[in-house]
Protein backbone atom coordinates (compact mmCIF):
# COMPACT_ATOMS: atom_id res chain seq x y z
CA UNK A 1 0.00 0.00 0.00
CA UNK A 2 1.13 3.67 -0.95
CA UNK A 3 0.26 6.54 1.34
CA UNK A 4 1.35 9.86 0.12
CA UNK A 5 4.38 7.98 -1.68
CA UNK A 6 5.49 5.88 0.54
CA UNK A 7 5.30 2.40 1.07
CA UNK A 8 3.11 1.62 3.77
CA UNK A 9 1.70 -1.91 6.06
CA UNK A 10 -1.03 -3.74 3.94
CA UNK A 11 -2.81 -4.23 7.37
CA UNK A 12 -2.14 -3.03 11.21
CA UNK A 13 -0.53 -5.10 13.06
CA UNK A 14 1.38 -3.90 16.42
CA UNK A 15 4.34 -5.94 17.41
CA UNK A 16 4.07 -4.84 21.11
CA UNK A 17 7.58 -6.76 22.18
CA UNK A 18 9.52 -4.68 19.52
CA UNK A 19 7.78 -1.30 20.19
CA UNK A 20 8.95 -1.79 24.64
CA UNK A 21 12.10 -2.54 23.55
CA UNK A 22 12.54 0.61 21.49
CA UNK A 23 10.48 2.11 23.85
CA UNK A 24 13.30 1.06 26.80
CA UNK A 25 15.73 2.35 24.87
CA UNK A 26 14.55 5.89 23.56
CA UNK A 27 16.50 8.73 25.17
CA UNK A 28 14.58 10.99 27.11
CA UNK A 29 12.72 14.23 24.81
CA UNK A 30 14.90 16.77 26.58
CA UNK A 31 18.13 14.63 25.06
CA UNK A 32 16.11 14.11 21.44
CA UNK A 33 15.53 17.87 21.39
CA UNK A 34 18.95 19.01 22.51
CA UNK A 35 20.55 16.51 19.65
CA UNK A 36 18.16 18.04 17.24
CA UNK A 37 19.50 21.79 18.18
CA UNK A 38 22.82 20.33 17.57
CA UNK A 39 22.52 19.26 14.38
CA UNK A 40 20.59 22.20 13.23
CA UNK A 41 23.91 23.89 14.08
CA UNK A 42 25.35 21.74 11.19
CA UNK A 43 22.81 22.89 8.68
CA UNK A 44 24.98 26.05 7.55
CA UNK A 45 27.66 25.63 5.16
CA UNK A 46 29.39 28.63 6.46
CA UNK A 47 30.12 26.95 9.70
CA UNK A 48 30.69 23.67 8.19
CA UNK A 49 33.68 26.07 6.41
CA UNK A 50 34.75 27.37 10.08
CA UNK A 51 34.78 23.83 11.59
CA UNK A 52 36.84 22.76 8.25
CA UNK A 53 39.61 25.37 8.86
CA UNK A 54 39.41 24.30 12.40
CA UNK A 55 40.22 21.09 11.55
CA UNK A 56 43.70 21.86 10.25
CA UNK A 57 44.49 24.83 13.17
CA UNK A 58 43.86 27.35 15.71
CA UNK A 59 43.52 30.37 14.26
CA UNK A 60 42.21 34.21 15.37
CA UNK A 61 39.16 35.84 14.02
CA UNK A 62 41.24 37.71 11.35
CA UNK A 63 42.66 34.98 9.53
CA UNK A 64 39.67 32.69 9.82
CA UNK A 65 37.90 35.74 8.19
CA UNK A 66 40.41 35.90 5.31
CA UNK A 67 40.41 32.00 4.30
CA UNK A 68 36.89 32.10 4.11
CA UNK A 69 36.48 35.78 2.36
CA UNK A 70 34.27 37.17 4.87
CA UNK A 71 33.95 39.91 7.14
CA UNK A 72 35.11 39.71 10.77
CA UNK A 73 31.70 40.41 11.85
CA UNK A 74 29.89 37.51 9.93
CA UNK A 75 32.48 35.24 10.98
CA UNK A 76 32.08 36.17 14.84
CA UNK A 77 28.57 35.75 14.57
CA UNK A 78 28.94 32.15 13.49
CA UNK A 79 31.55 31.09 15.39
CA UNK A 80 28.80 32.52 18.98
CA UNK A 81 26.95 30.04 17.67
CA UNK A 82 29.36 27.58 17.51
CA UNK A 83 30.95 28.15 20.71
CA UNK A 84 27.33 28.18 22.47
CA UNK A 85 26.53 24.25 20.50
CA UNK A 86 30.36 23.70 22.37
CA UNK A 87 31.69 22.98 19.02
CA UNK A 88 34.82 25.73 19.36
CA UNK A 89 36.53 27.08 22.18
CA UNK A 90 38.75 30.21 22.26
CA UNK A 91 41.45 31.80 24.21
CA UNK A 92 42.96 35.35 24.14
CA UNK A 93 46.52 35.66 23.48
CA UNK A 94 47.41 39.72 23.71
CA UNK A 95 44.56 41.39 21.25
CA UNK A 96 43.70 38.45 19.38
CA UNK A 97 41.24 35.24 20.23
CA UNK A 98 42.27 32.25 18.62
CA UNK A 99 39.64 29.29 18.33
CA UNK A 100 40.03 25.67 17.63
CA UNK A 101 37.90 22.71 18.26
CA UNK A 102 35.98 22.14 21.10
CA UNK A 103 36.92 18.00 21.07
CA UNK A 104 37.51 15.36 18.73
CA UNK A 105 34.32 14.33 18.84
CA UNK A 106 33.84 17.44 16.38
CA UNK A 107 35.89 15.71 13.70
CA UNK A 108 34.24 12.64 14.17
CA UNK A 109 31.02 14.00 13.46
CA UNK A 110 31.80 15.50 10.26
CA UNK A 111 33.96 13.21 9.31
CA UNK A 112 30.58 10.70 9.47
CA UNK A 113 28.20 12.68 7.87
CA UNK A 114 31.19 12.91 4.43
CA UNK A 115 31.81 9.06 4.40
CA UNK A 116 27.80 9.03 4.51
CA UNK A 117 27.41 11.56 1.53
CA UNK A 118 30.16 10.14 -0.38
CA UNK A 119 28.82 6.26 -0.68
Amino acid sequence: MHQNGVECCDSTCVHEELLQEVTAQMPKEEELYDLAELFKVFGDSTRIRILFVLFEAEVCVCDLAEALQMTQSAVSHQLKILKQAKLVKNRRAGKSIFYSLADDHVRAIIGQGLEHIEE
